[in-house]
């Protein structure tokens, strides 16, 4: 299975300056139970921002300039190379991608199905976006809402045969 994980503002915002502009409670636990055990691919930029590879997960960063290797760390030059990467090392794991812009554009037509977060918050300023996608392509299932002092709803975007 390929899926695709992300947080976006109501005006369609991933990141400011470099940083996810809201903490969720219970956001990381449910990136987690997702990824643990699987696969993970990031952009450099992501990867930098979380500064390690992620524990009981393969972390595999999509980088032009930089090499990053270590315990179940890699690097690829593509999303399509991470891709391969994880399929043939990772044969029986599920592989999500966790961004940035760039990846999520290029990964969007091998995804089968996206958790998306739609975080009930207008990001003044903003200066990553989530990528533009079919929605028509997808069957959405609207999940959890929650929130204390910011306000989300999950949704599920299973990708239609």
């Amino acid at each position: 299975m390929i899926g695709l994980i992300a947080a976006r503002s109501k005006n369609n915002v991933i990141g400011k300056n470099g940083h996810i502009p809201w903490k969720i409670q219970g956001e990381q636990k449910q990136f987690k139970e997702l990824t643990t055990g699987n696969v993970v691919i990031m952009g450099r930029k992501s990867y930098e921002e979380i500064g390690h590879p992620l524990p009981d997960r393969t972390t595999i960063v999509v980088s032009k300039t930089c090499n990053f290797t270590g315990e179940n760390l890699k690097t690829a030059r593509s999303v399509k190379a991470a891709l391969e990467l994880a399929k043939t090392e990772h044969p029986d794991q599920d592989i999500y991608f966790a961004g940035g812009y760039n990846i999520y554009k290029e990964a969007l037509p091998y995804v089968e199905i996206m958790y998306i977060t739609e975080v009930e918050l207008t990001v003044p300023d903003g200066d990553t976006f989530f990528p533009e996608f079919d929605s028509s392509a997808f069957e959405i299932c609207v999940g959890e809402n929650g929130g204390d002092d910011i306000k989300y709803k999950r949704t599920l975007y299973r990708r239609r045969h």
